[in-house]
């Protein structure tokens, strides 16, 4: 059989490219390329030392090397990433900040600009229930937010508002604040709450438009809220949202620590249940206008387990207010929570969902593949096809292994169960299985229909990639794309970060940062470890940059 067609880029899904180390206090960071696959020591103290959130600078202009940040309980370390030779590392250390608060254990983080002057401002947030607010150049403290009445788990930046951001906490509110300087006395604008939540927050997300954000948590509740049209001038108190548009606790049975907009689909993941979860909300669509307050429905039928503004109950049309699309299977979470995934999502690319479990497997799917092997198999049940032309199969279906001879062998339980599982009154008039074991092996046939058919709701879609990696046990606490899609990183336990590559030097948008003023001697930093004084000072945050005059 002739060799499966090469890869075209745009198919390309991230590959183990390095990874860096922060040793918490003791301020070295250590760099190693994880092509050799090297291992800390087994007394290293993954209870102690954790990255818990990571997000990229989302402003900079098209062709820039992208900067990320990674939080964690007292540091945050800033980097940015080079399309550099495959043996150097392409990390570059920028700044490391640390919080002296005694009451600080932070958790996330997200970017904003400083009105007037744009220059970067990253916000963190934790146990401590306030929101920090960094000038990045400078690695001071540009301001703080007070406001909620317990640990803030989840902070998000408005798509359509780089001034507007939001918090998810433990006080069961998801809260809106503006960096806008006529808010400066009163910066929390908007109060999302009331009947909302009735256990702690863990997750909170913006829709693309920026008039609707998701919340979820503890109490297995997602919300849908409608953002009310903010003020722009001071406002003595917040505008408070007592009701959500739209409230479930039916897609998942335990506490839900991840939520996400894909396009007007709604993605989510649920502690001990091993998947991620696509779905929709039945009428809802961002094309219409916002819903009125008053069409939000209210909780006074505590048996409804979802509410809906977007489709009336019992609808002819919409006999249920949402469902559920398509289950990734993210196995070997177990227990564990607050673990993020996340999807690339941009005009032009293929959308990429990224998540790492509690066992050091990335785990990455391409949305474009799943409509792909679908439009194959279409092409393959065509009733006008000429049967004796075979139907070109995709570059990026690549057939398991070849054998001289195929043998008879056992299928996956859950690939079978999947046929049998079918909608009532499911007719397939072209038995796929059969055309494709024609020319592959029973192990190509089951591995392509796990990872790509989606004609059954309720099945596992295996990841399309995954990778997993070396040394001591890794739990992955959050995963972000750089805004070009060519870089993603994990971070997670024991303080590191896994850095995952798409197109390498020479390929898409290798173009380098052109008005950076990093200093020529900071290649060194990308060689090998880069020591950073860890000072004594008594300031509330202290800056240590990797290079006096690296910027933004």
């Amino acid at each position: 059989m002739a060799p499966a067609p090469q890869e075209p880029s745009e198919w390309d899904l991230p590959r183990l490219r390095a990874s860096f180390g922060f040793e918490g206090t003791e301020t070295l960071v250590r760099s190693t390329l994880r092509r050799h696959q090297q291992k800390t020591p087994s007394n290293a103290h993954d209870d102690i030392a954790e990255f818990f959130d990571v997000k990229f600078y989302p402003y900079d202009p098209v062709g820039s090397d992208p900067i990320f940040a990674a939080v964690s309980k007292k540091h945050v370390v800033v980097c940015r990433l080079s399309q550099v030779d495959g043996n150097l590392n392409p990390c570059e250390l920028i700044r490391v900040i640390r919080d002296d608060d005694p009451q600080a254990v932070n958790c996330s983080c997200c970017w904003s600009k400083e009105p007037g002057t744009e220059r970067a401002l990253l916000c963190v947030a934790g146990a401590d229930a306030k929101i920090k607010v960094y000038n990045i150049k400078e690695g001071k403290l540009f301001t703080t937010f007070v406001g909620h009445g317990g640990e803030i788990n989840d902070l998000v930046t408005s798509p359509d508002n780089p001034q507007i951001i939001a918090s998810a906490s433990d006080d069961t509110t998801v809260r809106l604040w503006s960096l806008d300087p006529v808010h400066a006395k009163q910066p929390c604008v908007c109060l999302l709450g009331g009947e909302g939540h009735s256990w702690s927050l863990l997750s909170t997300a913006f829709h693309s438009t920026g008039r609707y954000i998701l919340s979820a948590g503890h109490d297995q509740v997602i919300n849908l809220w409608t953002v009310p049209d903010l003020p722009t001038q001071h406002v003595d108190s917040p505008i408070v949202v007592h009701y959500p548009h739209f409230s479930t606790s039916e897609v998942h049975f335990g506490l839900i620590d991840c939520v996400a907009f894909y396009g007007d689909l709604i993605l989510s993941r649920a502690c001990h249940e091993d998947k991620i979860v696509l779905w929709r909300i039945e009428g809802f669509s961002s094309d219409d206008p916002p819903p009125l307050p008053s069409t939000a429905p209210t909780a006074y039928d505590q048996a409804r387990t979802t509410r809906s503004a977007f489709a009336p109950v019992n609808s002819p049309s919409c006999p249920s207010l949402w469902v559920r699309l398509l289950q990734f299977e993210t196995q070997n979470c177990g227990p564990q929570f607050f673990l993020r995934f996340s999807m690339h999502h941009v005009y032009g690319q293929h959308p990429i969902l990224c998540f790492c479990n509690a066992k050091n497997e990335i785990m990455a799917w391409d949305m474009a593949r799943l409509t792909g092997y679908q439009d194959y198999i279409n092409k393959i049940r065509d009733p006008d096809r000429d049967p004796d032309q075979r139907v070109k199969r995709p570059g990026w279906l690549v057939p398991v292994h070849h054998r001289a001879k195929k043998v008879d062998v056992k299928l996956d339980p859950v690939y079978t169960a999947a046929i049998a599982m079918r909608p009532v009154g499911y007719h397939d008039p072209f038995d796929i299985e059969k055309y494709l074991l024609q020319e592959q092996t029973p192990e190509t046939v089951e591995s392509w229909q796990s990872k790509y058919d989606t004609s059954n709701p309720f099945k596992l879609i295996k990841p399309h990639r995954s990778e997993t990696l070396g040394g001591p046990r890794f739990v992955g606490r959050q995963v972000a794309w750089s805004p070009e899609g060519e870089w993603c990183v994990i971070v997670g336990s024991q303080n590191t970060a896994v850095i995952m590559q798409r197109w390498a030097k020479g390929g898409r948008h290798s173009q380098s940062r052109q008005n950076s003023h990093v200093p020529s001697e900071a290649a060194q930093s990308r060689q090998g470890t880069a020591v950073v004084s860890g000072g004594n000072e008594a300031s509330r945050a202290n800056s240590f940059p990797a290079q006096p005059e690296a910027i933004m």
